[in-house]
């Protein structure tokens, strides 16, 4: 491909603002169009199951350009979305009537949440992906009701703690013996629930939902096991799928996401992916997962720009890193943890809620968890991507 003259993103999201800034970083001059399903400029998700609802932070403090977008020279081509990719021409059609061509199109349309298949019809049923999610919840928490979160992953955890401090009754149900396993293994994730207990959360673990209650509002969660759970507001936690559908039909390989080489590339030249809707090649993870992160946004957005404005780019293996913010605990993790992991605590204890936890497989460190530990996991990071033993990271830290 030539030397881009004209760049066309899509989304515009943490990813997509992320891209713009790392293109005028590295030298591109040439003309930016962002496109963007929703109404506003590109905000701060990890706020919204927090601070938006327990501060009630105005709108204002989401803004990830606080200072504008005036000087990246971009195009916002804001509440419209992207119908059609055609990869040959590299031209997008919009679900306005109107097209876009561009010398190179980055792929950044994110996630979005994963609903049940009951309960669509009912009031009171609601999910938290976007700003507009955001501002449905926090008017539904204003009214006081008993709450229900169906998903012990990391948004229904920071659901549930804000609901909580709201002082609202909150319920989580959750078919896994403990909330946040797949992040934080059965042993940290029941010390999570420990703390939450001790707020007045209460867990329906190792059960599932079978349906709600209710006649155009939801009254109940209807569980597994015969159990009816009163409730006026269900918050749907259980995981997200990426926007993808639209590219249906482009040529790009999609399974769970878009298929990237190790630099964001896809099946088609000039065409790159990144963020939440992107699954690049990474030696260090061959199952290619999707890092759901924004970490992860931030660092391939370097990667795609480099890409693009020289025409090539080192192959990138990151260590993922993720962290969430639930009462008092500040939990970061770095590296990917999977069952029958060996786990060793270091640098305080369990207890205390205050320690880091490094998990190896075959000898290899492989993963660490830190609660309140920020020094210390960001150092097990780099260990892990040193390719550091597990003994050695337990004699580090001792």
């Amino acid at each position: 491909m030539s030397k881009a003259e004209h760049v066309a993103v899509v989304g515009a999201s943490l990813a997509g603002l992320r891209i713009v800034e790392a293109l005028r970083r590295e030298g591109f001059a040439g003309g930016i169009t962002v496109i963007g399903a929703e109404e506003g400029l590109p905000y701060d998700r990890p706020p919204l199951s927090k601070q938006f609802l327990v501060d009630d932070w105005e709108e204002e403090k989401l803004a990830l350009a606080r200072n504008g977008v005036e000087a990246l020279e971009a195009e916002w081509r804001l509440g419209v979305a992207a119908k059609r990719l055609d990869p040959k021409e590299r031209r997008l059609e919009l679900a306005d009537g109107s097209g876009i061509a561009a010398d190179a199109i980055v792929i950044a349309t994110g996630a979005r949440a994963r609903r049940l298949p009951f309960g669509r019809d009912l009031e009171g049923v609601l999910e938290l992906r976007t700003l507009e999610d955001a501002r449905r919840l926090r008017a539904a928490i204003a009214e006081g009701p008993r709450v229900v979160v169906v998903g012990a992953g990391f948004i229904g955890m920071e659901v549930a703690a804000s609901c909580r401090k709201k002082g609202l009754e909150v319920c989580v149900v959750e078919p896994l013996p403990a909330p946040l396993i797949r992040g934080l293994g059965p042993v940290l994730g029941e010390r999570v629930a420990k703390r939450h207990r001790e707020e007045g959360v209460v867990f329906h673990l190792g059960v599932g939902v079978e349906g709600f209650e209710g006649a155009g509002r939801v009254s109940g969660v209807r569980l597994s096991n015969g159990e009816v759970v009163p409730a006026e507001l269900v918050v749907v936690g259980v995981g997200a799928a990426p926007a993808t559908d639209w590219l249906e039909g482009s040529g790009l390989e999609l399974d769970n996401g878009i298929l990237c080489d190790a630099t964001g590339g896809t099946a088609r030249a000039g065409v790159y992916a990144l963020g939440d809707c992107a699954r690049w090649i990474n030696p260090r993870y061959p199952e290619r997962p999707r890092f759901e992160h924004w970490t992860s946004a931030v660092e391939q957005s370097e990667v795609v720009a480099k890409r693009i404005v020289h025409g090539e780019a080192e192959d990138f293996a990151p260590v993922p890193y993720v962290w969430t913010d639930q009462f008092d605990l500040r939990i970061a993790i770095a590296g990917e943890l999977r069952e029958g992991d060996a786990m060793h605590v270091c640098q305080g204890s369990i207890d205390e809620d205050r320690f880091l936890a490094l998990f190896g497989r075959e000898g290899k460190l492989v993963a660490a968890v830190g609660f309140k530990r920020p020094r210390q996991l960001n150092a097990a990071r780099r260990r892990i991507a040193e390719g550091a033993s597990f003994e050695e990271a337990i004699a580090e830290n001792a």
